[in-house]
């Protein structure tokens, strides 16, 4: 339903949209969408081919703006504005710069590398005085970076992970705002993102041809089965399967994987793998696959239906990031049964406890960990998961472990009410204002 319009300046042009209202698929809660035909009426949400729309910045200037003019048509005051990333981190400047009373706001840094980084000349669509533009400010390197402004002004900030909330801090990890990260340090928490379980749990998915529970796992072979069919593989009950859903990209540990397959393969392992990304892992991919066909699938594209199935059908899941915030497949892993390896970085350093003797007998163990970026401590990590595998009621215990775990939204969003608190708090105290 349209609910009114909305009419934003970009620097010499006035740029009209509307406010369409309707509800969350399965809950009634309302939500209200912002309509802009030329900017949003795209293949893409970002960008198309690996490269990004050049008037991003206009796109989300206009966004912001018009979601705060909605907001004060409503009706309806907002206590909080959660915002996400550089798309909507313009909204904290907006406010500071324009209102003596404003809502609270709280932005969330889902992965730091992506920042909304822009010429100068374009900062006058962000319709911001000039002196947002420094330091201080938006200005980052001779540049306009949105993340950077959402980043000094908001009044509460989170990312999606305690350890990543430490690490942003960090050169290595704070791609250019470590220091301003530093700065805000008490104002900064990590809160893990949740599971819907109602979508992701093999006792009800929909998706897999049988299902099953920490108490009856037979549905898990009939899944490695149809897993196996699926990719073309031979169907080998007792190999153990290793699978893989994934931006192929650097961050994601790719170039670590293509230097251990082959050792992998030749251990009697096989190896599925789901995603799309960039080209060079898209031939290294088809490549290996025509080469050893026998032990190595690879579907390039995305498709939610196998992604559930490899969840299901694999016996070990391979997240070996070079950085992840939050990962959600090591948790969907957890709960199918699907013993993790992963690097000890973000979110994977939260959730999964390297399988030693100790954590064993305490009941932690649900995974392997591995904390060096290379490919010698990814193949070690691999050769344990691989031995483990082996012995099959360990690997029941590391199962029942992981199907237990409890990384619901419920636990999340307490979390995130306290955040809430915080940030208004924050916003009360004139002296805690930023700028």
């Amino acid at each position: 339903t349209h609910r009114g319009r909305v009419a934003v300046r970009l620097g010499a042009e006035l740029v009209e949209g509307a406010v369409v209202e309707g509800a969350l698929p399965g809950s009634g809660l309302p939500i209200w969408l912002i309509e802009q035909p030329r900017f949003f009426d795209r293949p893409g949400l970002y960008g198309e081919g690996g490269a990004d729309y050049p008037d991003n910045l206009a796109r989300f200037a206009f966004f912001c703006r018009a979601v705060l003019q909605a907001l004060d048509a409503s009706g309806w005051p907002a206590d909080v504005i959660h915002c996400n990333d550089w798309q909507t981190a313009l909204i904290p400047p907006i406010l500071r710069a324009e209102r003596a009373e404003r809502p609270a706001t709280v932005l969330t840094i889902h992965n730091l590398a992506y920042q909304g980084i822009f010429p100068a000349e374009q900062f006058t669509l962000t319709g911001l005085p000039g002196a947002f533009f420094t330091l201080h400010g938006l200005e980052f390197w001779g540049q306009v970076n949105l993340l950077k402004g959402g980043l000094y002004f908001a009044d509460m900030l989170s990312t999606v992970s305690e350890t990543y909330a430490r690490e942003i801090q960090t050169p290595e990890f704070g791609a250019g705002l470590d220091g301003v990260l530093r700065d805000r340090a008490a104002d900064l928490v990590g809160i893990l993102n949740g599971v819907d379980y109602s979508v992701w749990d093999p006792a009800v998915d929909p998706f897999l041809p049988a299902r099953y529970s920490a108490d009856d796992l037979s549905g898990k072979a009939v899944c490695k089965r149809a897993l196996q069919e699926a990719f073309g593989l031979p169907v080998r009950p007792a190999a153990p399967l290793i699978g893989m859903v994934t931006r192929l990209v650097d961050q994601k540990g790719l170039d670590l994987v293509a230097a251990v397959i082959d050792e992998v393969l030749d251990a009697g392992a096989q190896v599925v793998l789901l995603g799309t990304g960039e080209p060079k892992y898209h031939e290294l991919f088809e490549t290996l696959m025509a080469r050893r066909p026998e032990a190595f699938g690879v579907r390039l594209g995305f498709d939610n239906a196998l992604a559930h199935l490899i969840e299901a059908g694999a016996d070990i899941f391979l997240m070996p990031s070079r950085y992840e915030p939050s990962g959600l497949n090591q948790l969907y892993s957890l709960r199918y049964g699907t013993v993790p390896v992963v690097r000890r970085t973000g979110g994977l350093a939260d959730s999964i406890v390297d399988t030693t003797p100790q954590t064993v007998a305490n009941g932690t163990a649900n995974g392997f960990v591995f904390e060096a970026y290379d490919a010698a401590a990814l193949l070690g990590a691999l050769r344990r998961a691989l031995d483990a595998y082996r012995d099959r009621e360990l690997w029941r215990t590391l199962q029942r472990h992981g199907m237990r775990a409890d990384f619901s939204w419920e636990r999340a969003a307490e979390r995130y009410r306290a955040l809430y608190e915080r940030a208004l708090q924050r916003a009360a105290r004139p002296t805690a204002a930023r700028g």
